[in-house]
């Protein structure tokens, strides 16, 4: 008896709590493919283009990284930190810090020849790969679970 009292207790996730998992899965999930696309690209180039290109793979890889983490930081504390009904507040020095730190160390290797440009940049744009390997999955799990019901 008491047990069926304890199963009516239990509930399963929430909606709510249930789509919140599921957004951090995702998130974990493009972090984790944005590494994966860097070390991929980094590992290929330096077979294959001038260590500068593979410099730059690098170095614009750490800054996508750098970048989404940054990114998802300050958006969690300033929506996390908001009480309910009120606008939250977003610091607008703040977000656009993570800009300026970007240009200045993409500058800075650029102009001390560290690095290419636009290998810099296209490592900035490995988080793209990312997010379409998120929607690829996204786009088969919905699939998938479209057959089964």
């Amino acid at each position: 008896m008491g047990e069926s009292a304890d199963s009516v207790r239990r509930r399963g996730p929430t909606v709510e709590s249930a789509a919140g998992e599921d957004v951090r899965a995702a998130e974990r999930r493009i972090f984790r493919d944005t590494c994966v696309a860097v070390a991929v690209a980094v590992a290929v180039s330096a077979f294959v283009a001038p260590w500068r290109v593979t410099a730059g793979l690098l170095l614009g890889g750490a800054l996508a990284v750098f970048n989404h983490h940054w990114l998802r930081a300050s958006v969690a504390s300033v929506f996390g930190d908001a009480p309910p009904g009120r606008k939250p507040r977003l610091g607008a020095a703040r977000f656009a810090l993570r800009y300026l730190v970007i240009a200045a160390v993409v500058f800075a290797a650029v102009r001390l020849g560290l690095a290419s440009l636009v290998a810099t940049l296209a490592g900035m744009c490995l988080v793209v790969a990312a997010l379409l390997a998120e929607g690829v999955r996204q786009l088969y799990t919905a699939i998938v679970r479209r057959e089964e019901s």
